[in-house]
């Protein structure tokens, strides 16, 4: 059994909250006090949540030994508590978050209180660099928020990165470049192949200004973004193209953005069709159950199955609406094998 520590004291239960109705407090800070209080709320949970964590633990490290329907009594635990699964793993892993912390030194039990919940989740997933400069703040005493271990982040990643050419980090610790625009673009490039990386960091190279930073940062979100849904996108599963090269043919011509929002559109019109057929065929299945039980006793629903053949049949006319000037479009739906040869399984028409 874990038993709290000797020097760890309860956590005050009382709010010292301003009153709405006085008029002799300014705005300021009226919102000052709150945002007190609402850290010391912070603090409280982060404190129940990592004993939570450490219960559940417990809890599950005695399924795990051995014996049928091992794990059994772990989730039948959770049910009981209402706790769902995925909740609970959570706060397991916030509890070895701190144990970590905790077991490295790095902190110690009482300075846990200096951290709102969300900024110890941050430490804990930061390196161990930002760890380590920031519990020092909280061991001296500083109160964490979570912004704090952000932008400290950050500046770590901006001047260290390995990812970054040697000009902009050097330009970063000088702090002739801020971190808040350098961090961004050492995410982008951290999803990149090599080749297209370094094609951008030689343009960093050239050229170590603010300006190309965001022009690169750009680029490479753009890059990442038309990889990505390429990769999704049927249409471009042909072993004739190489969608890597034309979107260095794109980048030369400056328009790799329009380039990834056309993959972008592409693969959400893919999904569309997908859908649009599963629906179809839902529906014909439907109609077809219904015409069989119908009959001249239900003329009105006779009437309304015909009314659906406009969207059941092979061939489906679907108004735009009034805005549309009440055109028509209609789509024709082809089903076919693969064996047979490739035509467009959806044809469309537009209609007055």
């Amino acid at each position: 059994m874990v038993s709290p520590p000797a020097s760890a004291s309860p956590p005050a239960l009382t709010l010292e909250l301003p009153d709405p109705e006085r008029d002799d407090i300014s705005a300021m800070d009226f919102q000052a006090r709150l945002e007190e209080a609402w850290a010391v709320c912070d603090r409280f949970d982060l404190q129940t949540e990592i004993w939570r964590g450490r219960i559940l633990r417990a809890v599950r490290d005695r399924e795990k030994r051995g014996g049928e329907g091992r794990g059994l009594g772990f989730l039948q635990w959770l049910r009981e508590h209402e706790i769902s699964k995925t909740r609970a793993y959570t706060l397991i892993q916030l509890a070895e978050s701190a144990d970590n912390l905790l077991e490295e030194g790095l902190l110690d039990e009482g300075s846990v209180n200096q951290f709102s919940k969300r900024a110890f989740l941050e430490t804990a997933q930061a390196g161990p660099e930002v760890q380590q400069l920031v519990s020092e703040a909280a061991q001296s005493g500083q109160q964490i928020t979570r912004q704090q271990v952000r932008r400290l982040s950050d500046e770590v990643m901006a001047a260290t990165s390995p990812l970054l050419p040697e000009e902009i980090r050097q330009r970063t610790a000088d702090n002739l470049l801020p971190s808040r625009a350098v961090a961004p673009l050492v995410r982008e490039l951290a999803t990149l192949p090599d080749a297209q990386r370094e094609s951008l960091c030689q343009e960093l190279r050239e050229e170590p200004e603010l300006d190309r930073v965001r022009d690169v940062t750009l680029t490479a979100r753009w890059l990442k973004r038309a990889a990505e849904a390429g990769l999704a996108v049927r249409a471009l599963q042909r072993e004739d193209l190489n969608l890597e090269k034309a979107m260095l043919e794109a980048q030369r011509l400056d328009a790799l953005g329009v380039l990834a929002d056309a993959v972008s559109q592409a693969r959400q019109l893919e999904r569309a069709v997908l859908q649009l057929h599963t629906s179809w065929r839902r529906l014909n299945l439907l109609q077809e159950r219904l015409w069989l039980e119908s009959g001249s006793s239900t003329p009105q629903l006779r009437t309304t199955l015909q009314a659906l053949q406009t969207l059941s049949g092979s061939t489906l006319r679907v108004s735009l609406g009034e805005l549309a000037g009440g055109k028509r479009v209609r789509l024709q739906i082809v089903e076919e094998t693969a064996d047979q040869l490739e035509a467009p399984a959806v044809t469309t028409g537009g209609g007055g």
